[in-house]
């Protein structure tokens, strides 16, 4: 006896109607968020910050870091690649890089310049509060450095 072919099926299910379900909490609770997409809303938050600190203040050099800054691009990468040797434009905590700084080209039309944060670092060197404030530690000191102002000068109140 011979069979035609099975009809394809959408979803597996096994013989007990269970398998493939829907979303285990609606996308709308921050449960729902992954790791990543939370990580990511520190970074804007913190950039956001940083940014309100600068044009908040009165002297010209604030406002044209604050210019400048407008120009910076942001990106996260979950982990660092393989460098040989780490520059000056890799923050490190020990041996392991937790941002860098890649500066602008000269000579390369639409290059800007971009700070690199590595998400799996910071998150294994703190969690909720304690992540937000080494990430705003992390991008105030990699953003000073570009724009060359003291840290200390930069760093926003909490």
């Amino acid at each position: 006896m011979t069979r035609g072919p099975r009809p394809a099926r959408r979803g597996h299910r096994d013989r007990r109607g269970r398998g493939l379900r829907g979303r285990l909490v609606p996308a709308s609770v921050p449960m729902a968020r992954t790791r990543a997409e939370t990580f990511d809303e520190l970074v804007l938050s913190a950039v956001d910050q940083l940014e309100r600190h600068l044009v908040g203040r009165d002297t010209e050099e604030h406002r044209k870091a604050a210019r400048q800054l407008r120009e910076v691009e942001f990106a996260v990468e979950d982990v660092p690649g393989e460098f040989n040797v780490y520059d000056t434009d890799v923050l490190e905590d020990g041996q392991v890089p937790l941002a860098r700084l890649l500066p602008a080209q000269p000579g390369t039309a639409g290059a800007l310049p971009r700070i690199v944060l590595y998400r799996r670092p910071l998150e294994l060197r703190g969690d909720g509060d304690e992540l937000a404030a080494l990430i705003k530690d992390v991008l105030t000191e990699q953003v000073a450095n570009l724009l060359g102002i003291d840290p200390s000068d930069f760093d926003p109140p909490e």
